[in-house]
């Protein structure tokens, strides 16, 4: 008697593509399991700039489709999940040496009326002498524009996802890695290794989705057998944080001489995320970091248009990613589509949906378009459903952030303002699992830092598959921007114990 399990789809790949898929498919009442190597957003999906964002600058390359589509799923991600997404405007000061103003403007109208805009205020002009977005730009530059974008948490959005998946009934493996798929008639043998402890697992799946992101190619060849004309190419996206340098909420959009633009976005308060670069990357993904010349280039894109000057000693911290683009052949990086390409092969019986490209905007209806695919394979499965699904913690009335957190002093009156707002803003609704029984700042247990108690880390281990400091301080959390290195050495202590224990 074989008592092997089945499942109805089977997804490789914890990024937002893979958490979106499976929060799709366990909605339409699919069984599902998600197989991640690492940790949830590991790769790619935390290393991101960090916005939902129609993406201005491919109307320049006339992928007009892909911009209103993102443009469009900027309201319906902003509605899912208010309290880790929130609107943010940029602010783009006009160099005459590069993009000519008409050509910035007739782009800006087309950003702003390309997608049905209905909540996010217009673009407007700028007089940079005047205005105050412009007292931290360089007198020489007089007249900008100032246009509506959204700022997200790109790791959180990646958990969300595979909670609300969970609490749909799919099965969210960590640290897992898929070793080997192989067709046997009309299913999928499926091989697995939990590298915690090397226990291996076999289950059959009906369908299969690659979902591997930068490992994509690599999960065709090495793990299915299988082969695509399709490719993935690499490219490199470095990021650097420093000091934020201006007064006002406002982030900066700045053209540099290679007519790339830069992000300038105010990030966790008191500190400023510059970025991306566009490199082309060969390395194993796992490997990628930033060249001191990417560091050099952001600092010299800011340097061109802020009077303060950032140095080198400025840069607190970096990061960089491995963006998987569809390779449409195109010789610039920054040309590189980055819509999203399907290969869905059905020649050797059981459905294979392998996924190239994408972004974090689009993800949700990358994930709808999905499950699409396989309506031949799951015949009876739901209609599409997550334009208006909320995501965890975004159960707010209203979607209003700043009353839900008057709310939440006036039910914990205890709470210091400043805690009141991390919960608020990082687990919106879902706050009074965090707090759990706890009755006064005692009762979130050891503090480990600013606003960075025991309560929430037993949290974030209960409930969101964390298991490590990084887990912890760098995706389900910014708190490894906060603490000292003292603090995080006790911290450090502290949940290897807690590990060690639990073993």
């Amino acid at each position: 008697m074989n008592d092997t399990q089945t499942v109805d789809l089977f997804i490789i790949g914890g990024g937002i593509n893979g958490a979106g898929i499976a929060r799709d498919a366990a909605g339409r009442g699919l069984s599902v399991i998600l197989c991640e190597k690492d940790d949830l957003a590991q790769g790619t999906s935390s290393r991101s700039g960090k916005l939902v964002h129609g993406g201005l600058r491919y109307l320049e390359y006339y992928e007009f489709r892909l911009v209103r589509e993102a443009l469009i799923e900027r309201e319906v991600l902003l509605n899912s999940a208010s309290h880790i997404i929130w609107p943010m405007r940029f602010v783009l000061p006009h160099s005459p040496d590069d993009r000519p103003a008409w050509l910035v403007r007739l782009g800006l109208f087309l950003y702003d009326h390309l997608g049905g805009r209905k909540t996010l205020p217009p673009t407007r002009m700028l007089d940079l002498q005047r205005d105050p977005e412009g007292a931290p730009i360089k007198d020489q530059y007089t007249r900008g524009f100032e246009y509506s974008d959204c700022w997200v948490d790109d790791a959180r959005l990646v958990v969300l996802n595979a909670m609300d998946a969970a609490e749909r009934g799919a099965e969210i493996l960590t640290r897992t890695a898929c070793t080997s798929a192989r067709r046997e008639g009309a299913l999928w043998r499926v091989e697995m290794t939990d590298a915690r402890n090397g226990t291996k697992r076999v289950v059959m799946a009906r369908a299969l989705v690659n979902a591997g992101g930068p490992w994509v190619n690599d999960i065709i060849g090495r793990v299915a057998g299988t082969n695509s004309t399709r490719n993935v190419r690499l490219v490199k996206g470095s990021h650097i944080i420093t000091p934020k340098f201006w007064d006002g909420p406002q982030a900066y959009l700045v053209q540099n001489h290679d007519k790339r633009v830069i992000f300038i976005n105010p990030y966790e308060g008191d500190k400023a995320l510059i970025g991306t670069t566009d490199i082309p990357y060969e390395g194993a993904p796992e490997a990628v970091s930033i060249d001191e010349s990417e560091i050099e280039y952001l600092l010299a894109a800011v340097n061109r248009y802020f009077k303060q000057t950032l140095r080198r000693q400025d840069v607190i911290q970096t990061f960089s990613g491995v963006r998987p683009l569809y390779d449409d052949g195109k010789g610039n990086p920054s040309a590189v589509t980055r819509d999203y390409v399907f290969d869905l092969d059905v020649a050797g019986g059981a459905p294979l949906l392998n996924v190239f490209g994408g972004k974090i905007t689009t993800f949700r209806k990358l994930a709808e378009h999905a499950m699409q695919r396989f309506r031949a394979t799951f015949p009876k499965m739901g209609l599409d459903w997550t334009a208006k699904g909320i995501l965890p913690g975004g159960e707010i009335e209203g979607a209003d952030v700043p009353r839900f957190l008057h709310t939440l002093q006036r039910e914990y009156p205890w709470l210091p303002r400043a805690l009141a707002g991390h919960y608020a803003r990082v687990y919106g609704a879902r706050t009074a699992k965090v707090i759990g029984g706890a009755a006064s700042l005692s009762g979130l247990g050891q503090c480990f830092g600013p606003n960075f108690y025991e309560a929430e880390v037993r949290y974030l281990m209960t409930q969101e598959w964390a298991e490590t400091a990084e887990d912890i301080l760098t995706r389900r959390t910014k708190h490894g921007l906060h603490i000292s290195a003292e603090e995080k050495a006790t911290f450090d202590v502290w949940l290897n114990g807690q590990m060690a224990r639990s073993a």
